[in-house]
């Protein structure tokens, strides 16, 4: 259960900074530069965000096994994927199919990869304590 509450926790704080810096890139940054370089400009502070939140739960959680880590940032993944999903289907009124479809695009294999990070940076925040 500790996992999940982490997960949950991991997940929850991340989204939200997330949330609020997707709606910025989609609604003003992004027809400014376009979607690529609004990706790129967004990806590191969301990286940033996920080392220190990261950090955060590891203490929090008291983490200090890799497998519990991966565990928390492999579960918080998951979360981050249905949302992105619910999102996708509520606000764009995409199905499913459409949303995972969306994810060849180079700017979404952009986001794809920063959140394929955010899973593993539970797991190097231990690794990098041992």
């Amino acid at each position: 259960m500790r996992i999940l509450r982490a997960a949950i926790a991991y997940w929850a704080v991340v989204f939200a900074l997330g949330f609020v810096l997707g709606t910025v890139r989609v609604l003003w940054l992004a027809p400014l530069v376009g979607l690529m370089p609004a990706t790129a400009l967004e990806l590191p502070v969301m990286l940033g965000a996920s080392w220190l939140a990261s950090g955060w739960l590891v203490r929090r959680f008291g983490i200090a096994q890799p497998g519990e880590a991966l565990a928390v940032g492999l579960a918080a993944f998951a979360l981050l994927m249905a949302a992105e999903c619910a999102l996708a289907v509520t606000m764009v009124g995409q199905s499913p199919a459409q949303w995972l479809a969306d994810l060849r695009q180079p700017h979404a294999l952009l986001g794809l990869a920063g959140q394929i990070v955010f899973a593993l940076m539970p797991w190097w925040r231990v690794r990098g304590a041992a």
